[in-house]
């Protein structure tokens, strides 16, 4: 029986007093593509520190297309609707109940057995820079971030304990809630002979800078812009919806990169800012993609030309946050990439092309961690840093005055 099922403060000591633990990490990611579960055993030494993880099983659940244009409408301030936000937060959480059934079915391991899941949930909006509301003595400076997806539904549908919330108390802290990741990339990729760079490239693109030897307090980490986000939607686009995303890179590696456009991107004040920072779809989403491909083809560029512009741009924004802020201060001989741009062999040839000579770019899988499955796995391992009453946020990364204990637990 997992430890937490009764929730007492005694099944929380016995929880901290165990060597190995059965945590369910669920990731959505602002790709708006569907569900990945990780279920991870997870080992500590003597005294509860964090020894190592094992993957026992990764499953990915796509959204159905009616429930990617729901979730696409409550990201735009154009579209969005209360109602459809409120029955997405409940519905939502059946998508991932049906994942942690679906990884529990393919494990062979029962629910009875698993402490708890750690449920991200799907971000509509994250908004890290404050702006002015009205409080108890006049305006405030005030900043935040929603993740949706019930954690009781997925509670009473699993009979597990879930942990959910996990961005908002590093914004209560004085932090941007974001990147959180980093905390797996120091303890998974860390190499005491090399500085590395952990680049996930999902809907947005984020960087982990672990120098050679590093602990946790040596981490930088920050959002480096746009992942795929432009990528896929300049796709659907361009396909009448036939298409989601550029497969395997195919229709850029057909293309002419259009630099000038690539650079007048670039001119964007986000890239110039110094981390910490954060960005996502609210900024980088369909709004600005479908400006984008208008200029497009008012600039006479092929549909081909236009995917290979824009993997361009991520391949650019990427590398030039490493020029900007990381290579004058830290060696780095090996960048791992995660995400669904691990996949995009278009993508990774222009990013290896327009870093200095020397850099080898790879995946994360090639180092035994699922290109698909490190963010699920990472939050697997900041749900289970919270039941043992530990902070994982890295205040240098996201800002925060403090390092705090993570998210709420549904029992």
């Amino acid at each position: 029986m997992g430890l937490l099922a009764e929730g007492s403060g005694r099944d929380r000591e016995a929880y901290a007093s165990r060597r190995d633990h059965l945590v369910i990490g669920l990731m959505s990611g602002t790709s708006l593509d569907g569900v990945d579960a990780a279920l991870v055993r997870i080992h500590t030494g003597p005294d509860g520190s964090f020894s190592s993880v094992d993957l026992v099983k990764h499953v990915y659940i796509p959204y159905s297309e009616a429930v990617r244009q729901v979730v696409t409408r409550l990201c735009s301030l154009d579209e969005a609707r209360l109602d459809d936000l409120v029955y997405a937060h409940f519905g939502l959480s059946e998508w991932y109940a049906a994942a942690v059934e679906l990884v529990l079915a393919e494990s062979g391991i029962p629910a009875a057995q698993i402490d708890a899941i750690s449920m991200h949930g799907q971000t509509i909006w994250h908004a890290p820079v404050a702006r002015p509301f009205p409080g108890p003595a006049g305006e405030l400076p005030v900043k935040g971030t929603l993740q949706i997806g019930s954690s009781a539904v997925v509670r009473e549908r699993t009979g597990i304990p879930v942990i959910s919330d996990l961005r908002s108390r590093d914004m209560a802290a004085g932090g941007e809630g974001a990147p959180l990741a980093p905390y797996i990339d120091a303890l998974l990729f860390g190499s005491r002979t090399e500085g590395r760079i952990v680049q996930n490239i999902g809907g947005i693109g984020n960087a982990t800078v672990v120098p050679a030897g590093a602990g946790l307090l040596d981490i930088l980490a920050f959002d480096t812009g746009p992942g795929n986000m432009i990528m896929d939607a300049m796709v659907g686009f361009g396909t009448d919806g036939r298409e989601r995303y550029d497969d395997g890179g195919r229709h850029a590696a057909r293309g002419r990169v259009d630099e000038a456009l690539v650079e007048r991107l670039m001119a964007d004040p986000y890239f110039a800012r110094r981390p910490p920072k954060s960005t996502g779809r609210e900024v980088y989403g369909l709004a600005f993609s479908a400006e984008l491909f208008q200029d497009c083809r008012s600039r006479g560029l092929s549909f081909e030309d236009i995917l290979a512009t824009v993997t361009a741009f991520t391949a650019e924004s990427i590398a030039r946050s490493y020029r900007d802020f990381i290579l004058p201060k830290t060696p780095i001989a090996r960048v791992l990439v995660a995400g669904g741009g691990a996949l995009n062999p278009s993508l990774l040839a222009m990013l290896k092309s327009r870093l200095p000579e020397g850099i080898e770019v790879e995946t994360t899988s090639s180092h035994g961690v699922p290109d698909q499955a490190r963010e699920a796995m990472a939050f697997a391992l900041l749900g289970h840093e919270s039941l043992m009453g530990r902070p994982s946020n890295l205040p240098a990364v996201t800002g925060a005055r403090s390092p705090v204990v993570l998210g709420a637990i549904t029992l």
